[in-house]
């Protein structure tokens, strides 16, 4: 017997799930998580629970808890750790920010949709006692810039398979690697900006600045929920094996060092900030901290549909061209 309600009734989520989890309490059972999943996913429906363990699978894209109509479903909250790092004065609190969420954390504070809040985001998250707030389209200039350099290798030596598909997106490589594992070779080798983020601020930003990686706290302020997963992914741990290979972390500190410590989503930003009853909209606008908190703008466009691999090919383009 199950443990899970039928799928024909919701989507089954797992209690260990590091992106989504449920309110039992909340939910209505009417049925619009299953069909977000089932219809537009293409998740539920294509796995048996009988042949998974009883496990249920999960790519970890959030749309069931955007539709549900009562918040029984919501991304899992860790903003209370973040703020736990702020109080501890030995860590040092580094929050990246992801370029979709200037232009949403607004409406959570009664502004009109699409406002652009970077200089109150910014302003927001040093109100909260954060110490250095960086641009992800820094490493989104990294991204592109990997997989502009793949995508020309892959057309002129021909070693690897074309089409080439963009690989920023946690929750796609995830249903690829669980349905369509034939196409990975066609994924870009590159890891995702906040792949990327995370151990260049461990080692070089730390480097540059003068601070003790093992202090670092390292946040994405992201609206991903498939973010929380990501960083969570064995492989996502090479700032610990770079700093042990140059004598700076022992094996032990190493192991237990991720890249990424923590995500939080837009909502759970607002949610902290209303919590401390800060006046978001009377803010005095602040930048980010220069160094990586910079780009070329590129990295802008990457919440667009086809944006990741606009970039790509336009990187590419004056690759070849000049």
């Amino acid at each position: 017997m199950s443990k899970h309600l039928s799928p024909d009734i919701r989507v089954p989520i797992e209690p260990d799930n590091p992106s989504i989890k449920r309110n039992e309490a909340t939910c209505i059972k009417c049925g619009q998580c299953k069909n977000i999943c089932a219809g537009a996913i293409s998740v539920l429906g294509h796995y048996d629970l009988s042949k998974t363990g009883d496990r249920a699978i999960c790519i970890n894209c959030g749309q069931c808890a955007n539709v549900c109509p009562v918040g029984s479903l919501t991304e899992q909250y860790e903003y209370d750790k973040v703020e736990q790092a702020v109080k501890n004065h030995e860590k040092v609190v580094i929050v990246s920010t992801s370029p979709s969420v200037r232009v949403a954390l607004g409406e959570e504070f009664g502004m009109a949709d699409g406002s652009f809040v970077e200089g109150k985001m910014i302003a927001l998250l040093k109100a909260l006692g954060v110490n250095y707030v960086l641009d992800t389209n820094f490493s989104a200039d990294l991204t592109i810039l990997e997989e502009a350099s793949e995508l020309i290798e892959r057309i002129t030596t021909g070693t690897k398979p074309l089409p080439q598909y963009t690989s920023c997106c946690p929750a796609w490589v995830k249903f690829a690697e669980t349905y369509y594992p034939e196409i990975l070779p066609n994924i870009s080798t590159a890891k995702s900006p906040i792949g990327m983020q995370g151990p260049t601020i461990k080692t070089y930003f730390a480097k540059k600045m003068g601070i003790d990686p093992k202090n670092i706290v390292n946040v994405a302020l992201t609206p991903c929920t498939a973010k929380k997963f990501e960083i969570r992914r064995d492989e996502m741990k090479a700032a610990g094996t770079y700093l042990e290979s140059q004598g700076v972390l022992t094996a032990s500190e190493a192991e237990n060092m991720r890249d990424m410590d923590h995500v939080i989503t837009t909502r759970e930003l607002a949610m902290w900030a209303k919590e401390q009853k800060i006046d978001f909209q009377n803010l005095e606008d602040a930048g980010f901290d220069r160094l990586m908190g910079e780009g070329s703008g590129a990295g802008v466009i990457f919440g667009n549909t086809g944006g990741v691999m606009e970039a790509a090919v336009r990187t590419a383009y004056e690759y070849i061209t000049g």
